[in-house]
């Protein structure tokens, strides 16, 4: 019978995201899916899968590795505190821990009047549910709206991270409490150094890891495994969550920078095996029939249903202060989203005899009503701006006859490109041409980071003066900005200035250099000359992301009739390549076309499946 249950299982998740795509089902998310068909297959309908120990097993296996894959979801880098710079309030950590500080605030309301209207008594628990938030529910929505990445994305994910992490602190802190061992509380901070000792200990190593590596070891996966175990052991060894270790095993392995290629393999482990299991096997475990059947509780739903929701409209507010309302109400919206957490807390309190089965069931319920009810409200009102499709952002220092043709020339749907004049005659020169043109009395570090220029991808600094151009690149280093260009055009340019911007990160634009590389093109490969000057087609670049063109050999590719092939990168080396050569994940293509099919190759290349 169990056998015949973990097939059930395993047959259901993969009809699930197929039958999703025949019928065109975008608006649900597969994991909320999964929830309802565990309903259908366990016992509340059809009881053809049991709640065996094998499939609690993975069920649990699922759930850490969720919150593995979680804590790998996390951008570190907003974190960074910016050299000189204020504190911008409208920043996705800030916003994010604003609207959970508030969330939190009203979900401890909320429990009050609960309590005055002699609903349910426990302020404590009442306010860890409410504030809770799915994070592996969030995760997966954002990712299939192709928004993880974007300030919106990562706004909501943070907001689901605090709604994840501070609920899980607060259960252990009310488990021991109630419990009965508030005196081992300081445990829990064992749990932190294990995590921050085992990121030292394997920060060097897991360099040297991915070079010894090779098809039949898989090192760093396996590391991976031994991190979620070992701070899972720790984690329930001083009586804290399995959850909260294995979601800073997540954390300690995103700042180990694994390779793209590793996070795919973890993620390909985590969505196509276990994680299913935890999402269908929540499903067969709820008891729809017996929870119809108490009047009591059928009467609680609704109030609870709304308790969720009201406790997480706050964030709309927060939200709104950098997106619109629509999106904001959206992804106010999607934070209503809670399972994950809800169930082990109810299980704790069932433990402690702190909440009745009837009073469990109905919130059980509710939280799976909100979790249904979120995604679908998120993903029919989200609309995607052009920040969420824009991939790169670009500012350009210096308005002049060099980069203006530059800003017009680079693609709207890749890149928006805002321009920083400190000349009037440029300005009203150059304005009419320009999309985003900003006039600077004196561009320097203060002005900019006012203006939030530091804000971006990509900074070009192009003015004529090479001595400011170098300047404010290493100001937009110290900024944080990824990609800082620098014009030195001056043949007079002491070179060591120019080793040391170069050893700063910063990549030099010098005119001459270039000239002598056209000229040389011009000579040995004049079709080179040819792409680079027609405006019709260009070079492009891309870099494989989408598994479904991996392995398989260049000539076979659905789009290569289209596009040419001249270089591919792979490991930062270049190889020359041929009809028969395979393509493997984080190759870079180097390519040429016009712009409409490099767009269209460029997005099916890059989509992460």
């Amino acid at each position: 019978m169990e056998r015949l249950s973990f097939l059930i299982v395993m047959l259901a998740a993969l009809v699930i995201p197929i039958a999703m795509a025949r019928f065109k089902i975008a608006s649900v998310p597969t994991a909320v899916a999964e929830i309802v068909t565990g309903i259908i297959i366990g016992k509340s309908v059809f009881g053809w899968v049991n709640p065996t120990q094998g499939l609690n097993m993975m069920a649990t296996l699922g759930t850490m590795m969720l919150m593995f894959l979680s804590g790998m979801e996390i951008n570190f880098d907003l974190f960074k505190r910016q050299a000189g710079a204020a504190p911008n309030p409208k920043s996705p950590v800030n916003l994010a821990m604003q609207a959970f500080g508030l969330v939190f605030i009203t979900a401890a309301v909320l429990g009050v009047i609960l309590k005055w209207l002699g609903l349910f008594n426990d302020i404590f628990l009442t306010t860890i549910l409410f504030s809770t938030v799915a994070l592996g529910v969030v995760i997966a929505t954002l990712k299939e709206k192709e928004i993880l990445g974007r300030p919106a994305g990562q706004t909501i994910l943070l907001t689901a991270v605090l709604g994840e992490v501070v609920p899980m602190l607060s259960l252990t802190v009310y488990a021991s409490i109630n419990g009965g061992n508030a005196s081992r509380l300081w445990l829990i901070v064992l749990l932190f150094l294990a995590a921050i000792f085992l990121l030292r200990r394997f920060k060097q190593p897991f360099i040297w890891f991915n070079k010894i590596s090779k098809a039949t070891t898989q090192l760093d996966i396996r590391l991976a495994f031994f991190l979620i175990f070992t701070l899972v052991a720790i984690a329930e060894r001083v009586g804290a969550e399995n959850i909260l270790g294995a979601f800073l095993a997540g954390m300690v392995m995103k700042l180990l920078e694994p390779s793209e290629d590793t996070q795919q393999k973890l993620t390909s482990i985590g969505y196509g095996f276990l994680i299913p299991f935890f999402f269908i096997m929540t499903g067969v475990k709820l008891d729809i029939k017996q929870l119809f059947a108490n009047p009591r509780a059928l009467a609680l739903i609704p109030v609870l249903v709304a308790g969720f929701i009201l406790a997480k409209m706050p964030t709309v507010l927060i939200f709104s202060r950098r997106f619109s309302k629509r999106n904001s109400f959206a992804g106010g919206f999607l934070t209503v989203t809670t399972i994950t957490l809800v169930l082990p807390s109810l299980q704790v309190a069932r433990n402690l005899h702190a909440i009745t089965s009837t009073q469990s069931d109905a919130f059980i319920l509710a939280a799976v009503i909100v979790c249904i009810l979120g995604p679908i409200v998120f993903n029919s009102v989200y609309k995607l701006g052009p920040a969420d499709m824009i991939k790169q952002r670009v500012v350009i220092l210096g308005a002049n006859t060099a980069t203006v043709p530059v800003e017009q020339q680079l693609s709207k749907n890749w890149y928006v490109v805002r321009m920083v004049s400190d000349s009037q005659d440029n300005y009203k020169t150059y304005n009419s041409e320009v999309r985003d043109l900003t006039y600077l009395e004196k561009v320097d570090e203060t002005t900019l980071d006012e203006h939030d220029f530091f804000d971006t991808d990509i900074l070009v600094a192009a003015f004529k003066d090479d001595r400011k151009n170098a300047k404010l690149a290493r100001i937009a280093k110290r900024h944080g900005v990824t990609r800082v260009i620098a014009s030195q055009q001056n043949p007079k340019t002491d070179h060591r200035r120019i080793d040391e911007l170069t050893a700063q990160g910063i990549e030099i634009y010098n005119i001459f250099n270039v000239q002598i590389s056209v000229m040389r093109a011009m000579i040995e490969s004049p079709s080179i000359v040819e792409m680079l000057t027609d405006t019709e087609a260009g070079l492009f670049e891309a870099t494989v992301r989408n598994r479904r063109y991996t392995g398989q050999e260049l000539h076979s590719l659905p789009f290569i009739d289209r596009i040419t092939v001249s270089r591919i990168y792979r490991n930062h080396k270049p190889i020359s390549p041929h009809g028969d050569t395979i393509i493997e994940l984080g190759d870079h293509i180097l390519f040429t076309g016009n712009h409409t099919d490099a767009e269209e190759v460029r997005a099916q290349l890059r989509r992460k499946n």
